[in-house]
């Protein structure tokens, strides 16, 4: 099977290969011809209903089959049970095969908590949290990296706890720890999200990129940790055995070191060696799915004049491996995409889409993290 990677090159490089296909099947297309989109579970022309499989990662076009909540692809007559919270206010449009033990989807048998539907605005803020998560399931199983839930592995799987502020006024702290990652039901209200980031003095701050950093934590235990990438991490991003907790206390006393832009993606990342990896994991699916989808809907930079020297091998950790000039064709395509999302936005009035600066040093880290993924789902899908 041609990995994402391999076909996200090729549609950089030649825009007359099918360009407008995505990878991850963010846009896709009802058996009637109307575009549907990852979120949808009706098509709004013919009213057929909708799915999305995971495994094949892209939407299917459903009608009733003979059995009672079985339902089958129109193109393909493949049966397929909804998961049951499709019915929640979650509203999972993900399927399960019909012969499927369990009602849960790949996606919700990752939940161990969710928020208390009793408390008014959970529901809201649940079905946000799910359709954050579940962006975040589709991309990690189409680059092939393990998706484990911790019902079917306590020891190496995945978990979410999506909790919220107790009785007694305590806040839970957003954060992965052995494979469990928490996160505070209430950072799904915009207004709340926005001041924290003020307060924290963050460029940036949305649910999936929550999502996406603290499973940068969960796959560096998974992927990095005492394997054989441990050694090339360390000379990347520095040795993880320096004290976190002192670490920690340093970043919130003094800040960032004041030239921590020509080093670091973001000022957090300067904090410890796990929490630049987990910077510059997120920032490297933000970059994959963002540039997967816009090249779906046909959006290129590389027509336009833009003011950019491309990076090049001298810039990468390892300038000699096979992989090498692939991955600057990437690199250098989202550098010029993000330049023109960035100027889209600032016609509309709004912030940068992308407000983010990417040092040589940066491009380096990034290159690990995209050797580690490549390695990983070779393994997977081997």
């Amino acid at each position: 099977m041609t990995s994402f990677f391999h076909t996200l090159g090729q549609r950089i490089s030649d825009p007359a290969r099918a360009s407008r296909t995505s990878i991850q099947k963010a846009l896709d297309q009802c058996t009637c011809g109307q575009p549907i989109f990852f979120r949808n579970s009706l098509c709004l022309a013919c009213q057929s209903p909708l799915g999305y499989e995971p495994q094949r990662g892209s939407m299917v076009t459903l009608q009733p089959a003979d059995q009672a909540g079985i339902w089958q692809a129109q193109n393909t007559g493949t049966q397929y049970r909804r998961c049951s919270n499709f019915e929640t206010p979650a509203g999972c449009n993900w399927l399960l095969p019909a012969q499927t033990d369990g009602d849960l989807c790949i996606a919700c048998r990752l939940n161990r908590a969710i928020p208390d539907l009793s408390i008014p605005g959970n529901d809201r803020r649940w079905a946000k949290l799910e359709t954050a998560k579940r962006r975040l399931v589709a991309q990690l199983l189409t680059l092939r990296l393990p998706v484990i839930s911790r019902m079917d592995d306590a020891d190496h799987g995945l978990a979410f706890d999506f909790l919220a502020t107790t009785a007694d006024g305590e806040q839970p702290i957003t954060g992965h720890a052995g494979g469990l990652i928490t996160l505070n039901a209430e950072e799904a209200d915009d207004a709340r999200r926005e001041q924290v980031r003020v307060q924290m003095h963050e460029p940036y701050r949305t649910l999936l990129g929550h999502f996406r950093h603290e499973v940068g934590h969960y796959y560096w235990d998974l992927l990095v940790a005492d394997g054989p990438w441990l050694e090339a991490f360390r000379q990347v991003f520095g040795d993880e055995r320096s004290d976190y907790a002192a670490a920690l206390q340093w970043h919130y006393e003094q800040g960032a070191p004041a030239d921590w832009q020509s080093s670091f993606i973001s000022a957090y990342a300067t904090m410890h060696p796990w929490e630049d990896w987990a910077e510059t994991w997120a920032h490297y699916l933000h970059m994959m799915d963002t540039l997967d989808t816009a090249l779906s809907l046909g959006m290129r930079a590389g027509d336009i004049e833009l003011d950019f020297q491309p990076f090049t091998r001298e810039t990468l950790h390892a300038p000699d491996e096979p992989q090498a000039d692939a991955f600057l064709v990437f690199v250098n395509a989202w550098i010029e995409l993000a330049a023109m999302l960035n100027e889209l936005s600032r016609s509309m009035g709004q912030p940068d889409l992308y407000p983010f600066v990417l040092p040589a040093a940066v491009i380096g880290k990034l290159h690990l993290v995209h050797r580690v993924v490549l390695a990983a789902g070779s393994t997977s899908s081997g």
